[in-house]
């Protein structure tokens, strides 16, 4: 039996034809993606310079990234609700285009809650973008080469990750924070106008309610590998969130790790994630069993390698790359799976990934936090290791049903 004969498939998906794929409307997915995610974290890199500008403590500076998971939280299953006939390709522009106002309007922002307000429309605007991606890859690329196309969305969080925030970082010890909002606002707006220009139309499903995401959650396996990803993603960002905490304990011929070498783990993080995209899309289509086992499995195992080898930098280093790579590919495996057990389902499943991934946010945000300050870093890692594994056993066994 082949990977592929666990699933089932919709009748268009076992067609053997292969469609072209459009690889500029691919790449508008990637810059999507990295655009969007660059201007989610971007007040990671510049807290110390908000914070001081505003007049606000960095703590709370900090929220304005937590503003968007929680409003993305509510918007992903809403978004087909309130524009349920759109052209999806239209959709997409206007979203990226209220993306581009909030990063403008964040740009010249003089109070820390006018900047708060200004980050809903991006928390929307994320939220609906990954919760329409699916069926925009399925209609780029068709189902037999749905994993590939996903691969191309999901590659710009990598490029985020490695480029978009540094990126960040590097303007403002040029110009000013504010400025790199205003290039982000900008780079945005190309971004919707290339979205509305190379994507094809993509025309909504069905009429969406409320009641098809709970018929979705349904399908056989969908809430046990939906549960799954919840812990899966919870353990991750619990352990990446504090990961700065965990590399001050590497030790390097017995000191403690400098900044360079922590600014070489965690671009080992981010090259990992670039690499295991390309790998796990290149696979995903023809090998979606075992890469449904294999990939949160290495989650797991690679945040438990870094709890227990805090004192092997090499050891820390080649979990922390692993780490990435599996994670780099998490979404991409699990889309494709959902695009298997819901072809008919696509907004409604993405939807509730979305849903899954910012809830695990928040929850992480507040948990994490809570176990650093009363155990610190090494309860936190065991938790996120678990919450990992025991996702991974749900999933998998969400797989095979």
């Amino acid at each position: 039996m082949t990977d592929t004969d666990t699933v089932r498939v919709s009748p268009d998906a076992a067609a053997p034809s292969r469609p072209r794929l459009r690889y500029a409307a691919l790449v508008m997915m990637t810059l999507t993606s990295f655009s969007l995610v660059s201007a989610e974290f971007l007040p990671n890199g510049l807290l110390t310079d908000m914070a001081a500008d505003l007049g606000v403590t960095p703590g709370q500076a900090g929220q304005t990234v937590t503003v968007t998971a929680f409003v993305g939280l509510v918007a992903a299953p809403t978004i087909g609700l309130i524009v349920p006939r759109a052209d999806r390709r239209s959709l997409l522009a206007v979203l990226a285009a209220a993306a581009a106002v909030s990063n403008l309007a964040v740009a010249v922002a003089p109070e820390l809650w006018i900047i708060l307000v200004s980050r809903i429309l991006l928390g929307a605007a994320i939220s609906g973008f990954w919760a329409m991606s699916l069926t925009v890859s399925m209609r780029i690329a068709g189902p037999a080469q749905l994993g590939r196309a996903v691969m191309f969305t999901t590659a710009g969080v990598s490029l985020a990750t490695v480029a978009g925030v540094p990126i960040g970082v590097l303007l403002s010890s040029i110009a000013d924070w504010r400025t790199v909002f205003v290039v982000a606002g900008v780079v945005t707006a190309g971004v919707a106008l290339g979205l509305r220009i190379l994507l094809p139309p993509v025309p909504a499903e069905k009429a969406t309610r409320l009641a098809d995401l709970f018929d979705t959650l349904r399908r056989p396996g969908l809430a046990l590998g939906l549960l799954g990803h919840v812990l899966i993603v919870f353990g991750h960002v619990t352990a990446y969130t504090y990961i700065r905490l965990a590399l001050e304990r590497v030790m390097i011929d017995g000191r403690p790790i400098d900044e360079t070498g922590i600014i070489l783990m965690l671009a080992l993080f981010g090259a990992g994630g670039l690499i295991g995209n390309v790998v796990t899309g290149g696979l995903v289509d023809q090998h979606t069993r075992i890469l449904s086992a294999a990939v949160p499995l290495l989650v797991a195992a690679s945040i438990l390698v870094a709890l227990i080898s805090s004192g092997s930098a090499w050891v820390f280093g080649a979990a922390v790359f692993v780490w990435g790579a599996a994670f780099g590919g998490w979404l991409i495996v699990l889309n494709a799976w959902i695009g298997r057990q819901a072809p008919d389902r696509l907004e409604s499943g993405g939807a509730l990934v979305v849903v899954g991934f910012q809830f695990a946010i928040v929850v992480a945000a507040g948990i994490g936090g809570l176990i650093v300050d009363l155990g610190g870093v090494l309860p936190a890692y065991a938790v996120a290791a678990i919450s990992s594994g025991v996702g991974t056993v749900l999933f998998v066994a969400a797989a095979r049903r």
